[in-house]
């Protein structure tokens, strides 16, 4: 199942559910429809993200950083909690949830590009030096 925005994983949920029980989905792909633990958790780490990123007013990159820092520290944690059955993110999941955090921040003014340049990394190493999934 693809990470998405807190507001689309429950209706992505369900489809996907729908389409087990239907058989339009192979049994073997239940394995790695996340168990709601792990999905709460994640959809409360990026919430509290967006929220800390509005509340950014002309930042310095440090403190963009710091966000970034903080909800990729959040998602190590719920990645690594063994609560979740041993469920984490997956390739798909880590790739969208660096997107998904590039997006947000972008769509609260922040020039990610120009971040990244200015910080001597790629756009896509934002999250590296904090990420362990």
């Amino acid at each position: 199942m693809a990470i998405r925005p807190p507001e689309n994983w429950r209706a992505g949920m369900a489809e996907e559910a729908r389409e087990l029980a239907a058989g339009a989905l192979d049994s073997e792909c239940a394995c790695m429809l996340y168990p709601e633990s792990l999905l709460q958790a994640t959809e409360d780490a990026l919430q509290v993200f967006e929220e800390d990123v509005s509340a950014l007013t002309a930042p310095s990159d440090e403190r963009v950083f710091d966000t970034i820092k903080r909800v990729v520290q959040r998602l190590n944690t719920i990645s690594e909690d063994e609560q979740h059955g041993g469920a984490g993110y997956d390739t798909d999941e880590r790739e969208q949830l660096c997107e998904y955090i590039d997006q947000t921040l972008s769509e609260h003014g922040i020039d990610v590009a120009a971040l990244a340049t200015r910080n001597g990394i790629g756009r896509a190493e934002i999250t590296d030096a904090w990420r362990d999934w």
